[in-house]
């Protein structure tokens, strides 16, 4: 199982659902460069990832949204092949997971993966 600590792979302050609203010369924590240069590799090079998110308490929606979300919409997962491979926790702030779960969901309500 690979595991993705965001807070120390990727960035301490997430922020933004896409990389082109990223201002010039600023990092690029957003949700889609997330997915793009970890989420979704670690997808396709493992059986099992799990995403810790503990350590940063304030993801928007938009972030996580375009993180997970994206994964069906963007990258032809499927929301059964996610639910099978893909885990994420928060030590302490237990609605990060459900909006998630929730944000997981509406992607594959949207691309016809399952009934609404």
């Amino acid at each position: 199982m690979k595991i993705i600590t965001i807070v120390d792979d990727f960035s301490r302050s997430p922020y933004r659902r896409k990389s082109a609203e990223v201002p010039s010369g600023e990092e690029d924590t957003t949700g889609e460069n997330f997915r793009k240069t970890l989420l979704t590799p670690a997808l396709h090079a493992n059986d099992k990832v799990k995403v810790v998110l503990t350590g940063y308490n304030r993801y928007a929606r938009s972030f996580l949204d375009e993180a997970f979300g994206g994964l069906i919409r963007e990258d032809g997962f499927t929301y059964d092949d996610l639910k099978n491979r893909l885990s994420y926790e928060h030590a302490s702030v237990k609605s990060i997971e459900l909006l998630i779960a929730e944000r997981i969901e509406k992607a594959a309500k949207d691309m016809g993966q399952l009934n609404v």
